[in-house]
């Protein structure tokens, strides 16, 4: 049977939290109010008016 590998795991979890971290740090960074996750306003949804 093969044997897991740990270290792969662990550069994995690794990764995850540099990129969550990194993630935090650029929204601490970030002007107030202006958040990325979340879209600020949506063009695609509004019709248009110069018809």
């Amino acid at each position: 049977m093969a044997k897991p590998n740990y270290s792969y795991e662990k550069r994995q979890k690794e990764l995850a939290k540099k990129q969550k971290k990194e993630e935090k740090q650029q929204r601490k960074n970030a002007p107030d109010g202006s958040q990325d996750d979340e879209p600020v306003a949506p063009q695609a949804d509004q019709p248009d008016a110069s018809d």
